[in-house]
């Protein structure tokens, strides 16, 4: 494919299987965050999906063996200790033996999305294959929806519409830039993935601090620190 029209023989290029397959995946980690965010509490549902960076920085470095040197490997760790400190919130009444399933399988899937869209993203055709993940989402996500409503009647509010629509679209636009990111020259998955993670965690404590006048405790604002020290050692 020279373009980035659909066409009928795009089942047969090589990753529109993996595509299919993200696809379900993506529906089903998103609603799981979303089960484990009620059963087990928001900080737990933030770290473990954050945490999972650790899964693409070892299939990076074990698989395309990229760089895995003292200083990086100090970065790696001091943003994983970064994530589970900015995202702990005080007095947050996290039962972590609760559905300890829901924070587990959040942990493997998202950690397997991110692995999977580095592996089996083409050079070309990044929108197309995108289109294909989330179309497949949509599809399944609608299948849901109906069934919820005409069978189990649960109805859904018109005004989720619009905030999923914006969802949606921030969601996208977010895996095409690490797609972008991911291709650039000199910069190597592992680092990738570990500085996405580590800054959406310590931008978002900000946006909670400054925005909704969240309290930010000591734990956090070490959090932070360590995620601005990690960055450096894992850029530099």
């Amino acid at each position: 494919l020279n373009d980035e029209r659909i066409r009928p023989e795009i089942i047969y290029v090589d990753w529109f299987m993996a595509a299919i397959g993200l696809g379900i995946l993506f529906i089903t980690i998103f609603n799981v965050m979303a089960l484990t965010a009620q059963k087990n509490g928001l900080s737990v549902a933030s770290v473990a999906s954050k945490m999972s960076v650790i899964i693409p920085v070892l299939f990076g470095i074990i698989v395309y063996g990229e760089s895995a040197g003292l200083q990086k490997i100090i970065g790696i760790i001091l943003a994983l200790t970064a994530v589970f400190l900015a995202s702990i919130k005080p007095k947050s009444n996290v039962v972590l033996t609760k559905s300890i399933y829901l924070p587990i399988l959040l942990f493997l899937g998202s950690g397997i999305i991110d692995t999977s869209i580095n592996h089996f993203a083409p050079n070309g055709n990044k929108a197309l294959f995108l289109a294909v993940i989330f179309g497949i989402s949509g599809i399944i996500g609608l299948l849901i929806l109906s069934y919820k409503s005409l069978i189990l009647k649960h109805y859904f509010k018109t005004k989720s519409i619009p905030f999923g629509i914006v969802l949606g679209i921030i969601n996208y636009a977010s895996i095409h830039y690490i797609l972008k990111a991911l291709r650039v020259d000199g910069f190597e998955s592992s680092s990738v993935f570990t500085i996405n993670n580590v800054a959406i965690v310590a931008v978002s404590t900000l946006v909670g601090l400054f925005l909704f006048k969240e309290r930010i405790s000591g734990k956090n604002w070490f959090g932070i620190l360590l995620a601005l020290i990690s960055i450096a050692l894992v850029t530099l």
